[in-house]
């Protein structure tokens, strides 16, 4: 191709060329190159946000805690009872920047996890409850995955987990401290009457660890099925009834065959008896409560297995009512929380609540929120920015001084699991009678 020139006498045409590109000294055969693809943006990723302290108290200086119980359901009296112990600690101990979260967890492990994500969504920094230890993993599991931790009503010790302590008055500390009285008054052999529940397999293992420690032995371990028909049978194998009663016909046999007047006034004395002489234990444990109690103690007598000669043994189940009247068990030894601080919240619950027997368990909710109020009072009483402090860790948990509510000292070990001072009472138609103090300090023996 011959390239062509404009000429140059025509300046105006040129410029008009020069000013559209198009001034060139030749006009090239290859084809005209595509563009540039554009290249995509880079992006640069925010920042990540800075981990939020769960423990810190947010900016608006509310510390918040939830209180997990079943306000519906089989368990709602227990639970409403709870809540309002829990109220009556707010008014004696909290300050007002403390809030109370309750959420409503139905009685079962579902509601329970469902209960505490509901508490932890609103800020919730400790978490009191669940009531049973069959929920208290679910709750344990979400405290855990938040970084807080929560504080269970239970009583069954296998449920602790790091996130997760156990506040409920221990069957098998019940059981150490009562055997330990017992022994130190002299009581050396010991048998026990138990149902076949994890209840009474703590109880056995408290039994059986304690009498080692004291010197004493344990003769008979029984166990019955509380929902079945053995329990008589299995009465008359706790106190050997069939052997003693063929004792008792062959020392008759024997003193017939004798004859004379002082056999014959030896027998006499017999008359009355249905089976020769004690079972082979000065002490029985009966780790029971409720109508179970009440329909297993009086075969006891039955079987010749007294109170009058045996002391019967037990735990703060017997602490009711309907227990208190049970004749089978009059003058029967048993470990609970102290009395006199238990009759003053329950004169200030009735006040309340215009119920003069709350149940038992309603003093956990009064300490555990009162512990909580205390924490929380203690770590923003301070001089620093109140958004600064952390609240309930564990370290403030674990405070070996511990603490005192109504169900006396408390604190927590560092496997999660409640240390409590117990007193030992006795069995009375005017109610418990105290045998001996619960300690008041942790410098004292506990059990």
């Amino acid at each position: 191709m011959t390239c062509r020139h404009f000429p140059t006498a025509v300046p105006a045409l040129a410029a008009l060329f020069a000013s559209m590109g198009f001034l060139a000294a030749c006009a090239s055969s290859e084809p005209t190159p595509p563009p540039p693809e554009p290249q995509p943006q880079v992006v640069e990723p925010p920042p990540a946000p800075e981990p939020v302290d769960p423990l810190l108290v947010p900016p608006d200086g509310r510390v918040r805690v939830a209180l997990l119980v079943p306000l519906t359901g089989p368990a709602q009296d227990a639970g409403k009872a709870l809540l309002n112990a829990a109220q009556l600690a707010l008014f004696d101990q909290a300050d007002d920047n403390f809030e109370l979260l309750v959420e409503d967890t139905w009685g079962t492990p579902e509601g329970a996890r469902a209960a505490a994500n509901r508490a932890v969504d609103q800020g919730a920094q400790l978490l009191l409850g669940p009531l049973f230890g069959a929920s208290a993993p679910a709750v344990a599991a979400v405290a855990s995955q938040h970084g807080i931790q929560a504080i269970s009503f239970s009583n069954n010790r296998s449920v602790a987990a790091p996130s997760l302590f156990v506040m409920g008055v221990l069957p098998d500390a019940q059981v150490a401290r009562v055997v330990d009285y017992a022994s130190r008054q002299g009581l050396q052999r010991f048998a026990v009457f138990a149902p076949r529940t994890a209840y009474g397999e703590l109880a056995v293992a408290a039994l059986t660890e304690t009498a080692e420690k004291t010197g004493a032995e344990v003769t008979k371990i029984v166990t019955y099925d509380p929902a079945g028909s053995d329990v008589a049978a299995q009465a008359q194998v706790l106190a050997d009834y069939q052997v003693r009663r063929a004792d008792l016909q062959q020392r008759r046999a024997e003193l017939e065959a004798v004859g004379d007047e002082a056999s014959k006034a030896a027998l006499k004395r017999l008359e009355i008896l249905d089976t020769l002489g004690p079972p082979n234990f000065d002490a029985l444990l009966l780790p029971a409560g409720g109508s179970q109690l009440l329909s297993v103690a009086p075969l006891l007598p039955y079987y010749d297995v007294d109170a009058s000669e045996i002391q019967f043994l037990g735990t703060s189940q017997w602490q009711d009512p309907a227990a208190m009247a049970e004749p089978s068990i009059q003058g029967g030894w048993f470990a609970a929380p102290p009395l006199a601080s238990w009759d003053a919240f329950r004169l200030r619950y009735a006040g309340a609540y215009g119920d003069p027997n709350p149940p038992r368990i309603a003093a956990l909710g009064y300490d555990g929120t009162a512990l909580a109020a205390v924490l929380a009072n203690r770590a923003t009483s301070g001089g620093a920015s109140v958004a600064a402090v952390r609240v309930f860790q564990p370290q403030d948990l674990t405070d070996p001084d511990g603490f005192a509510g109504v169900d006396g000292i408390f604190r927590f070990g560092d496997d999660g699991v409640v240390q409590r001072g117990l007193a030992v009472l006795k069995v009375s138609t005017q109610g418990p009678e105290l045998l001996e103090e619960a300690p008041t300090d942790f410098d004292q023996a506990l059990f």
